[in-house]
């Protein structure tokens, strides 16, 4: 027999609590991390390496070097620094770690020492010496249980020992000897990053309890950085430090890989540094004059880096909130959620770029700039600011197709020499990550064209284009080496943009002749399943030099011209207006993101003159409703 809920009803799922989309999280409580200005120090002095203490609120820093070495101490309550207690011996590039009730310090030169001394929140006694003297070490830990990290005797070490809160112990080594480090953690669970070799390095270690494991290195290499001692192996901090210049750059650690975050106001290096991922302190430092400055690190939001951490849900699922009460349904989160911010602008304003990567790995290559110069140029993007890399072979601008691959592993092809000699290109250049290669061209040069957004160097589709006229429908697949041409779009057309990976593509839009100097926009969406073209919804507003993204199920396009910030989304059934851009302008192009349209960076283009603003878009895969009777 049929039960009643079977003919006329579903079962509901029963929740305690709403599951939190990653997504939504961070779109609703966005990463906040700061620099903010704090209490100067007593002292002005550099070569101070690491400091005891909590993060923003609490730290103790002693030795250090101002004109000659200092044993002052000095105690941080969050606002001002006070004179404590000097140390036993003054010296410079020492290793401390503890709280401010109870630290210990190590180490420290030149000459290289092994003098070792702990703090009981009023003086400083003398214990068993360190087995290898050294200085600019790095240590982590508390007065019981320490981990003190390579350095430099005579040359660069790489050797490791351990406190157990009356001797030190040798342990395993770190794999790359090196000095002036940084690091974060516990005597057993740790990492150290940065150093210098004969280098700066950005080489990162994992340390667990036994062995160090290489893994991610940070983003920039850097020596006499600072660093979140008090940290651990999965949440650590590291900022400033470089050989001259010194950089304020920081960044997150989430157990995996580093994430550029907010600079410090004042670049600097071998600073006293100390704390956590969310409560940091800077203090002192190069360069000249000798700094007295404290910034202290805090945070609000959410982590980009910090998905692990968070439920997703199914779009579609509805079930019972037992404790509220309510019905809830899982709904997409791209449209409503979806928003621009500014980003660091480009070092050159320019239209006729075009892009490569994702939001926070991006490149920006070739384009147009008012005097027709510097369109073979390559800068990259780090979430932060801009940088410039290697030329390409050849410059070149008007509808370079560029949206292929990563920011160390890209390809680009075709376009147009602008203005002299003139003329469409065939050329096509790889990116090893340092330099370009021209390799095989293409079997039709065109400029305007198109291609996919997730695509690599050994695996593209290129498509549409400007012969020029008329308009071509070609479409071209890369197989790492050479390209072969394969099924036609339905609809020949130029000036139009892609996404996907070259079994499932997307082309969005474009424009068409008669008129070739002025084309009439076009609304046209297909879908590329590997071997050809179907027809799929059209946009609402004809978007031709505009940006697009993302999949076959996710896409977004971004602008058109004449210049305005129009932007749509694509959810593999229709697309719907979103958010709009910040500036009106034609990017033609300068834009990537992905694999969704969750997020992208929009750069360059052209809003009445050229442009060198940069837009970052986020938006949430999912989004909590409550269900009502309205």
């Amino acid at each position: 027999m049929s039960e009643y809920k079977g003919i006329k009803g579903f079962q509901v799922t029963t929740r305690t609590e709403d599951p939190t989309p990653f997504a939504q999280a961070l779109a609703d409580n966005p990463y906040a991390g700061a620099w903010s200005s704090g209490g100067d120090l007593n002292t002005g002095r550099r070569f101070l390496n690491t400091a005891a203490g909590s993060g923003a609120s609490s730290g103790l820093i002693s030795g250090g070097y101002n004109g000659s070495d200092v044993a002052n101490a000095e105690q941080y309550n969050g606002t001002a620094w006070t004179e404590k207690s000097d140390l036993n011996a003054a010296r410079r590039s020492m290793s401390t770690t503890g709280s401010v009730t109870a630290a210990i310090t190590a180490g420290g030169g030149p000459p290289a020492g092994n003098l070792t001394e702990t703090w009981d929140g009023s003086s400083w006694t003398e214990v068993n010496e360190l087995n290898t003297a050294r200085f600019g070490a790095t240590v982590v830990g508390t007065t019981t249980a320490a981990l003190f990290s390579a350095g430099y005797t005579t040359t660069n070490v790489a050797n490791v020992e351990t406190w157990n809160g009356s001797s030190w112990t040798e342990t395993t080594d770190v794999n790359t000897a090196r000095q002036e480090l940084a690091a974060s953690g516990t005597s057993t669970q740790s990492i150290v990053f940065g150093g210098y070799t004969t280098t700066a390095v950005g080489n990162t270690e994992s340390w667990d309890g036994s062995s160090w494991t290489e893994v991610n290195d940070l983003n920039q290499v850097r020596d006499g950085l600072g660093g979140s001692t008090s940290g651990t192996s999965t949440l650590a901090l590291a900022f400033g430090g470089g050989i001259p210049p010194e950089t304020a750059k920081t960044e997150s650690w989430d157990g995996s890989s580093w994430t550029e975050v907010a600079d410090l106001a004042i670049a600097r290096r071998l600073m006293g540094s100390g704390g956590t991922s969310t409560s940091a302190l800077a203090s002192g430092g190069f360069p000249a004059p000798l700094q007295a400055n404290t910034e202290e690190w805090t945070f609000s939001g959410v982590q980009p880096t910090d998905a692990a951490n968070y439920v997703n849900a199914i779009t579609g699922d509805f079930y019972y909130n037992s404790s509220t009460g309510q019905f809830k349904t899982v709904n997409t989160g791209g449209a409503p959620l979806g928003t621009f911010s500014s980003g660091s602008n480009l070092p050159t304003a320019k239209d006729y770029m075009r892009g490569i990567g994702i939001q926070t790995a991006a490149l920006g290559v070739a384009g147009t700039t008012p005097s027709y110069g510097e369109t073979n140029k390559t800068n990259s993007y780090d979430g932060t600011s801009w940088t410039e890399l290697a030329n390409l072979n050849l410059g070149r601008s008007d509808g370079v197709f560029a949206a292929d691959g990563t920011q160390t592993a890209g390809i680009i092809a075709g376009g147009e020499l602008y203005p002299s000699p003139g003329g469409v290109l065939d050329q096509t250049e790889t990116w090893n990550g340092s330099a370009w290669t021209e390799v095989n061209e293409l079997n039709t040069g065109r400029d305007n064209l198109a291609s996919t957004s997730q695509g690599t160097t050994t695996a593209s589709l290129a498509f549409m284009g400007g012969t020029p006229p008329p308009n071509t429908a070609k479409t071209e697949s890369w197989n790492g080496s050479s390209w072969t041409e394969v099924n036609d779009l339905n609809t020949p057309r130029e000036r139009g943009s892609g996404g996907g990976s070259q079994t499932a593509a997307i082309a969005i839009d474009g424009a068409q002749a008669p008129n070739v100097a002025n084309p009439d926009g076009v609304k046209y969406t297909e879908i590329w399943d590997g071997t050809s073209w179907t027809a799929a919804p059209d946009t609402n507003t004809a978007h031709y030099y505009g940006a697009g993204w993302g999949t076959t199920t996710s896409a977004l396009i971004v602008g058109t011209n004449p210049a305005n910030n129009v932007v749509e989304g694509f959810n593999g059934t229709s697309w719907s207006e979103v958010a709009e851009m910040g500036t009106n302008r034609v990017l033609h192009g300068g834009g990537v993101g992905g694999p969704g349209n969750t997020s992208g960076i929009v750069f360059g283009g052209n809003d009445g003159s050229l442009s060198n603003a940069t837009e970052e878009w986020t938006a949430a895969d999912f989004q909590i409703k409550t269900v009502t009777t309205s």
